[in-house]
């Protein structure tokens, strides 16, 4: 076969907590391709890994993580919160991938410059970018790579054509470098349209080694998932179905 998908571990891989230094130990531990982490910005502009803005204080008060100084997520919230710089120091030492899925704009110019500072732009890429967040990621930040999250729906409510149309289209425009599609959208003629724009196509979220195996044989770039040592079997199974051979 050709050479098989990235592997990219989601948040929370291999059972640990999302956002956790257990999950991301965890998953470079088995020697993933690419980490995928979620990525929101505090009021004093602190980047730091979380999926959600809503934040339960340890006395039961919910607030935004936007609302909050990072010193006070730090004294007053429930779960303890990893600040993005931190963690790409450690992405850096190791020589692997970040994906920054980028859950807020205004988390947008911030990324960019601490990526320029770290010189990490060949080892760090945004998704989360939805069509009118890539045209700004382009504008502010050209030299960041960035996937376009395609617009699911134009894929549920309308020709599957057209969907991969405007997604090729929008990416093209943006230049993204690839497309970010949950993998229950990805069909050949995706694949082939994007590889005929040269844009890659990426992902998410896979937990059943079938679905790797269809997504693989497909051809996409990456596979996400949670469960990091099934796609690495499949991976060894599929370069090497026969098993290594005896002397």
């Amino acid at each position: 076969m050709k050479q098989f998908p990235l592997i990219t571990a989601h948040t929370g891989c291999m059972g640990h907590p999302d956002h956790s230094l257990a999950s991301l130990n965890a998953a470079l531990a088995l020697g993933v391709d690419v980490y995928e982490d979620d990525i929101r910005i505090t009021r004093d502009g602190k980047l730091v890994l979380a999926h959600d803005d809503e934040v339960v204080l340890a006395d039961g008060r919910q607030t935004r993580l936007s609302d909050m100084a990072l010193e006070e997520l730090e004294e007053f919230s429930q779960e303890e919160r990893l600040p993005l710089e931190s963690v790409l120091r450690w992405i850096k030492k190791t020589g692997r991938t970040m994906n920054l899925d980028l859950k807020s704009a205004a988390c947008l110019e911030p990324a960019a410059a601490m990526l320029l500072t770290m010189d990490m732009t060949d080892q760090a890429f945004f998704s989360g970018c939805e069509y009118s967040v890539a045209l700004e990621a382009d504008r502010v930040t050209p030299s960041i790579r960035k996937l376009l999250n395609v617009n699911i729906d134009s894929f549920r409510n309308g020709s599957y054509a057209e969907a991969v149309a405007q997604a090729c289209n929008e990416g093209r425009a943006a230049r993204c470098f690839g497309l970010n599609v949950p993998y229950p959208l990805v069909r050949p003629e995706l694949i082939a349209a994007a590889r005929h724009v040269g844009l890659a196509v990426y992902v998410w979220t896979v937990s059943e080694p079938d679905d790797m195996r269809r997504m693989a044989g497909m051809g996409v770039d990456s596979i996400t998932t949670r469960n990091v040592a099934a796609l690495l079997a499949v991976k060894a199974n599929m370069i090497n179905p026969e098993g290594e051979s005896g002397s």
